[in-house]
């Protein structure tokens, strides 16, 4: 089986929030980038599937306001957080402001969650807009910071 990085990081050490480059790969256009973007304390705590759910569906569109190149925000299987995936290079700083003010957009989030309808989304009625705007609220009481790879 291939190496997977995720699998290298030691979970027992991390702090979160934070934002870690967790890869970067050469390729012909130039330079893909791999950004952990934590919210929960991995085995301690988890987001509901609900408020992961939304966030999702938030984050997608507002981390794009922000953040130029952005090819995919994707939820972690163990609901702990997002992997960003970005033309490069960035840098983490510029990765962890447009992760805060994507976060910000959340909590002032009005009306309907963006493709969350029955045609649009394939588990359109698993949402909670205000358990997501409270996990967004949690993570900026904390402050992220950038979190270093910190290997087995």
């Amino acid at each position: 089986m291939a190496e997977v990085e995720s699998f290298g990081l030691d979970h027992t050490k991390v702090q979160v929030p934070y934002v870690r480059l967790a890869g970067r790969k050469r390729v012909e256009s130039g330079v893909v980038e791999k950004y952990d973007l934590r919210l929960a304390q991995p085995n301690r705590e988890a987001l509901p599937t609900g408020a992961l759910h939304t966030l999702e569906h938030l984050l997608a569109g507002y981390i794009r306001d922000h953040l130029p190149g952005v090819i995919d925000l994707s939820p972690m299987g163990c609901r702990t957080g997002f992997y960003l995936v970005a033309e490069g290079p960035l840098e983490e700083e510029e990765v962890l402001l447009a992760f805060e003010r994507a976060l910000r957009d959340v909590l002032l989030h009005q009306g309907p969650i963006p493709g969350a309808s029955f045609r649009e989304c394939g588990n359109y009625r698993d949402h909670d807009l205000e358990g997501a705007k409270a996990w967004a609220e949690k993570v900026l009481k904390a402050g992220l910071r950038v979190q270093p790879t910190i290997p087995l």
